[in-house]
């Protein structure tokens, strides 16, 4: 119970933060991630339980990683992390469940995704935010990837690419159960719009002051 009250704060501090840092009001981020106002304000103070798909299309509205939402700041330089160690975000009424086993840090992170779908289990996903990759390899077993429509067997030893921006679905093929490695590429956060008030050169450059030089610097 602890760990889950200490999951929930968590997950309320890095909602609200990433809401203020993009400039968005409870109402204007509950309508573009279509999640009501009354869920927002109840996960901002660390109660309910949010599935999946909602965390997915929050990380996708705020710009960050399903994970940045989810962990406290990392530690140390070198992070390993076990399947055991980590709980499924989804699970299939046939055993089919999906794990993040972590983001890595930088510009444009990336999420580590372990999957296993069960024969003639599928996960339909929404449409991520523009610029999205996904990538899935197969490593045993047998699934089928639909996106916009169009089914695409990848079996084992196989990987595939794709836009994320369109509607897709992982769905487990064959006889056997299907372990596959995802990778989702996020797109750089975008920047903070610069503030007007703010002063980026010295007076004499800015009013042109004599025996000033020009500045080069890109700050």
């Amino acid at each position: 119970m602890a760990e889950t009250e200490a999951a929930l704060r968590t997950l309320a501090h890095n909602i609200r933060t990433a809401r203020t840092r993009a400039g968005l009001s409870l109402d204007e981020l509950g309508r573009r991630a279509k999640v009501s106002k009354g869920a927002l304000v109840g996960l901002e103070k660390a109660q309910g339980n949010p599935n999946f798909a909602t965390l997915v299309r929050l990380a996708d509205t705020l710009g960050v990683s399903v994970s940045a939402l989810m962990e406290g700041p990392a530690e140390g330089r070198v992070r390993v992390v076990t399947a055991a160690a980590v709980k499924p975000l989804w699970t299939g009424a046939e055993g089919s469940e999906a794990r993040l086993m972590l983001t890595t840090s930088g510009p444009a992170p990336v999420e580590v995704w372990r999957w296993k779908l069960q024969p003639g289990e599928e996960y339909p996903s929404h449409p991520h935010q523009a610029g999205v990759v996904e990538t899935v390899s197969v490593t045993a077993g047998r699934m089928t990837l639909v996106v916009d429509g169009t089914e695409h067997p990848v079996e084992a030893g196989q990987t595939a690419t794709f836009d994320a921006g369109s509607p897709h679905t992982y769905r487990g093929a064959g006889t056997k159960t299907c372990h596959l490695i995802m990778t989702v590429h996020l797109p750089p956060a975008p920047r903070p719009p610069p503030d007007p008030h703010s002063r980026t050169t010295a007076p004499g450059v800015l009013h042109g002051a004599a025996g000033s030089a020009p500045s080069n610097s890109s700050r």
